[in-house]
């Protein structure tokens, strides 16, 4: 199971990829976010830690990241894994921002409604808020 959101953002990639790497300031402009926070650098292999509002913590594995494009990140689950992808293109003087959320394993379907529902609900705003962050910085 997955889903996605995208949205045009007019500023810089590099300066959305700003607001990716700095990790515990995601709560910032992500609502869905009660905390997060980064084993060193924002580099393929790192780890962390996201508390979801509503959730329990999710230890995350930071499992690619590639400066201004995007980065890609998993929370296990209970024979499942829950993936994040971000990725970044620039687009139209700005910048196209697209959100996957991915269940992949044999209780997919289960996190899928349990979990996913939910997310696909407040992916939006979450991008909203990402957008609006962005933009301000550059503004």
């Amino acid at each position: 199971m997955q889903f996605e959101f995208s949205t045009q953002i007019n500023a810089p990639a590099a300066t959305v990829f700003t607001l990716y790497e700095n990790v515990a300031q995601w709560p910032l402009w992500d609502t869905d976010v009660k905390s997060a926070s980064i084993q060193g650098a924002f580099v393929s292999g790192a780890r962390g830690v996201i508390v979801p509002n509503g959730g329990p913590k999710c230890d995350i594995l930071f499992s690619e990241v590639t400066r201004n494009q995007g980065f890609k990140a998993e929370c296990k689950l209970p024979l499942c894994k829950m993936r994040f992808e971000h990725v970044l293109e620039t687009k139209e003087g700005g910048t196209k921002a697209t959100h996957r959320v991915v269940f992949e394993g044999l209780l997919a379907p289960l996190f899928g409604r349990l979990i996913g529902s939910g997310m696909r609900k407040t992916l939006p705003h979450a991008m909203a808020g990402m957008k609006a962050a962005a933009e301000k910085s550059v503004g």
